[in-house]
Order: structure tokens, then sequence, then C-alpha cells
């Protein structure tokens, strides 16, 4: 199915209901006030919005119009659900890698297989990479490419894979390593093992004082 380039948000508002989808079920499908909350959240997001209501209720009336999203029926406030596998035609792992990529931004296969955990787990990276070259060649009959395997950026070994649903990819986006060329969510696990060392010290010290044994390194 060929779809028109999704605006940014349009894409916010789609993945993040996809992402809901499998991660929280039991709150599925989504009020806007919960679904506004998901797009605007600061974690395993790239880049961060700040997405309003009215613009939230836009998208999805435009996404309802291109049959990637519908209303729910027998509920009082109005939910929300995706229709993306259905509507795009892609099988449920390009699904999850083309929700992950339009959530967190251009991805190696690796940090994908990563990120894609809670959504579905592949079996290893050579996997992941099969379902995104198949997406890259997925033939203009089925509506041209969905992701572009972007240059490798200074600096990275990997070369990292981007969505093609909001149209081209700008120039030069290719040689942009994301943030600071961190790798997503690396700064959440550098504190928690910082703050796992901190525990880890303190516990030591506390037995060396215990048995009435000077640190090491501590002045004697």
């Amino acid at each position: 199915m060929s779809l028109r380039p999704l605006t940014p948000i349009e894409a916010r508002v789609l993945a993040t209901l996809m992402e809901k989808a499998r991660t929280v079920p039991d709150s599925y499908p989504l009020t806007l006030h919960s679904l506004l909350a998901g797009c605007n959240q600061k974690t395993s997001r790239e880049p961060a919005m700040n997405v309003t209501e009215s613009q939230a209720q836009e998208a999805l009336e435009a996404l309802k119009l291109l049959s990637l999203v519908f209303e729910s029926s027998g509920s009082r406030v109005a939910r929300w659900e995706h229709n993306f596998q259905r509507g795009v035609g892609v099988p449920e792992q390009s699904a999850v890698l083309l929700g992950l990529l339009m959530l967190r931004g251009p991805q190696t296969a690796g940090e994908l297989r990563i990120n894609s955990e809670r959504w579905y787990r592949f079996a290893d990276i050579s996997s992941v990479e099969a379902f995104l070259e198949e997406l890259q060649d997925r033939s203009d009959e089925k509506g041209g490419p969905l992701v572009v395997k972007l240059a490798r950026a200074p600096g990275m070994r990997e070369q990292r894979w981007a969505h093609l649903l909001c149209g081209p990819v700008e120039p030069g986006a290719e040689t942009q390593a994301p943030g600071h060329a961190e790798p997503p969510g690396l700064q959440a696990r550098i504190e928690a093992l910082e703050g796992e060392v901190a525990r880890l010290q303190s516990a030591v010290h506390d037995l060396y004082e215990q048995l009435g044994m000077s640190h090491p390194g501590q002045a004697k």
C-alpha cells in the first residue's frame, strides 16, 4: 500500500499507539490523555516532543482517514488503537522495527534488537537485518521502500537505518550521530551502573569497618 508521507507528529502518535499496544496491553486502546503522555515522554524518544492535545487529535483524525488508526467502540471515553500492520501491509516483525524507528530515530540493527525486547524478541541481529533489507527492497507495487540504510556516521562502527514513512531522509542525516553519538538508552544504563557501583563501594566500606581493617586506598 502506498501512503502519503506522514508528518512528524502523525508518526509519533502512530508509533506511540504501536508501542503501548505491546508494552502496556492492559491500558490499551489509549485515551487521548494517555496517548499524549506517551507522545511527550522523555525516555525512549528521539527527538523529544511537546505535542499538544489539539495536535494529537488532529493527527488521529488524519491517520484515521489513512486507515492507520481507528476509534474503539463501546467505551464512554474515546479510545484509540492502531491498524499499522494491516494498513501498511507488512509482517509483525517489520511493523515492530518501523515503530521503533519512528519513536527513536535512526538506529543500528543491534540497537533495534535491544530496543525491541519489550515489543518482540528477535532471534539475533541477522534476523533484524533480514527484515530491514526486505523493507528496503520493497517493490513499487507494494508502495516502495519503507527504510533506508544510512552511510556510516563518524565515530560509529555500524551503519544506522532510518524509516521513510515521513518521506525521504534529509541530506546530511546519514553523517549525524543521534544525540551525542550515544546509543538510545545508554545514559540510563550508565546511571544504573554508577548507582550499582556506589552501592557496592558502600557495602565493601561497611565490611572493612566491621572487620576493623583499613579500606584499600584509605590514608593510614
